[in-house]
């Protein structure tokens, strides 16, 4: 029973990211090693997010670096 209560609590907490996040839908795939794999589990572990979030905040800032440097007009 408590097994289903803690299942039943993921789901709403999934279900709700999905709708703060619904307007991001499209799907990047990408290798990593196993040390960039531990790095990000050890940001999750110790951030609220989750390793699409923290991606997506390494886009943006590799982004804005290269309009810094001009690189991208």
């Amino acid at each position: 029973m408590h097994h289903q209560r803690q299942y039943r609590g993921e789901a709403k907490q999934r279900a709700k990211r999905r709708r703060d996040e619904s307007a991001l839908t499209n799907v990047v795939s990408l290798r990593i090693s196993d040390q960039e794999k531990r790095e990000l589990e050890k940001i999750t572990k110790s951030s609220a997010r989750n390793i699409s979030e923290i991606v997506r905040e390494a886009i943006e800032f590799w982004i804005a670096k290269r309009k810094r440097l001009c690189l991208d007009l």
